[in-house]
């Protein structure tokens, strides 16, 4: 068989294999290296595989730990644990619910704007949403909401994490792309290519970000007018609202004031993500400070937690490093780029195709999981039929985000789903999410036609 073509039959089969260790259920940094090697040594006896192609790992690590961009993760993810584990969200989700209480709705309407601001802070889904299942969901149906509605707004707020920045799925994806970005433009022959940056995807991801809120909020109105039963007003005894204005300052401005600076300065050039993110670290362990709310304990956990999230991202980088060494070098990407060039409809039908793969892959793994297996086997086609890579990094975010809200496999539902109480049952949570699916599938079809809701903001920033 001609060793080019057996190559390409491996690649596409250890795609496979490692989706299917993936699905029984082993754990996806080893699954994926150890699927790897064994594929490698399959290579080396067939003669279409060069070992000492895998001396290039010591320096893929290296680079990715002193790699300037990446040492923002783990600071990003110490603010949102802080901001989390100090109690400042519940503060948050409490005293905005007072203050809309008086309307149909409002408390609805309260978890998602807490929602958008804890996924701002964190960008982990499963923190947002076992946070505000925890936080609002009794809340919500002991003031006599629609169990659907309640669960439904809970799973599609804690989604934002994906998408709203400062997310550290946006920092790996920016990242990769602007790597990618420089090969492809070069390989095209243009050895000065306009950069494209973590903050370049940042201000892309805002607006998309803002319409899901406005589109959620708007559903919410929109129950509370047709159908006030499932979100009936929440009133404020009148002792309770002396002083409220008092404490909406205090639970509310100094977190927006955080997360205003933080994101203001790395899209107004004044500082780098890694620079802004040490920032945000500091002012969350201030904030929990001043109100009395951080302790030894407290700070040994959100260590601890920052410790174990950020462990498990980077060793699920690592073997998926080793992942794309194998599969590039038995012809993966040739078969990869034959594949989405021959799509009817040309880059859109590329991309389409790349979409629907993520979508399904979803269902299985985890955001970092996606981006770093598929991401790197496919972008690089896409650059290379012209997709812009700001507005290809953002429509994978949103496109990973509904896939985690979708039932019966969204991740976002299994994690309400764990600190739902029993009355709830898991068909009540899958129908509350349906409409909010819709929501979001209503957004990707508008960024789709007008990609300038992605490309605006950053062109007039950068």
């Amino acid at each position: 068989m001609d060793p080019v073509l057996l190559g390409e039959i491996l690649a596409g089969l250890m795609f496979f294999v490692v989706i299917g260790f993936l699905l029984i259920g082993f754990p996806v940094a080893f699954t994926l290296a150890g699927t790897s090697v064994l594929f490698a040594y399959l290579g080396l006896y067939f003669g279409i595989f060069d070992m000492s192609n895998l001396r290039a790992l010591a320096g893929r690590y290296t680079g990715y730990m002193i790699n300037e961009v990446l040492v923002a993760v783990p600071l990003f993810i110490f603010m949102g644990v802080m901001l989390e584990r100090s109690q400042i969200a519940e503060q948050l989700l409490s005293t905005m619910g007072r203050l809309f209480g008086n309307l149909r709705g409002g408390l609805g309407i309260s978890v998602i704007l807490v929602g958008a601001l804890l996924a701002a802070s964190t960008g982990v889904v499963g923190a947002t949403v076992v946070t505000m299942g925890l936080i609002s969901l009794p809340a919500m149906l002991r003031a006599g909401y629609d169990p659907k509605l309640a669960c439904g707004s809970i799973c599609a707020s804690g989604t934002l994490g994906q998408i709203i920045p400062p997310s550290t799925v946006l920092i790996f994806m920016g990242d990769m792309i602007a790597g990618m970005h420089s090969q492809v433009q070069m390989s095209l022959g243009n050895f000065a290519p306009t950069t494209v940056s973590v903050g370049d995807l940042f201000a892309g991801a805002m607006l998309p970000g803002l319409l899901l809120v406005v589109l959620y909020i708007l559903y919410i109105i929109y129950k509370a007018i047709f159908d006030p039963e499932s979100c009936p007003a929440t009133p404020v005894p009148p002792e309770e609202k002396k002083g409220l204005w008092k404490e909406i300052l205090f639970a509310l401005v100094p977190p927006l004031l955080l997360i205003t600076a933080v994101l203001g300065s790395i899209l107004g050039g004044i500082a780098t993500p890694t620079e802004a993110a040490s920032v945000g670290a500091v002012g969350a362990t201030l904030l929990a400070a001043l109100r009395w709310r951080l302790s030894l304990a407290v700070f040994t956990e959100v260590a601890r937690r920052t410790a174990v999230i950020t462990s498990m991202i980077f060793i699920i980088l690592f073997g998926a490093s080793v992942f794309a060494i194998v599969f590039r070098q038995m012809g993966g990407d040739s078969l990869v780029r034959d594949f989405l060039t021959s799509m009817p409809g040309g880059a859109m039908g590329a991309m389409i195709v790349v979409m629907l793969i993520m979508f399904i892959l979803g269902f299985i793994l985890d955001t970092f999981e996606i981006i770093f297996i598929v991401l790197p086997i496919t972008a690089p086609t896409l650059l290379l039929l012209g997709i812009d890579p700001v507005w290809l990094g953002v429509m994978i975010g949103v496109n990973l985000q509904t896939s985690f809200l979708t039932p019966p496999f969204g991740f976002s539902l299994f994690y309400l789903r764990g600190v739902a109480p029993n009355s709830v049952s898991t068909g009540t949570i899958y129908r509350g999410a349906v409409p909010f699916v819709a929501l979001q599938i209503f957004a990707i079809a508008m960024l789709f036609i007008f990609p300038g809701l992605v490309l605006w903001l950053p062109s007039v920033l950068f």
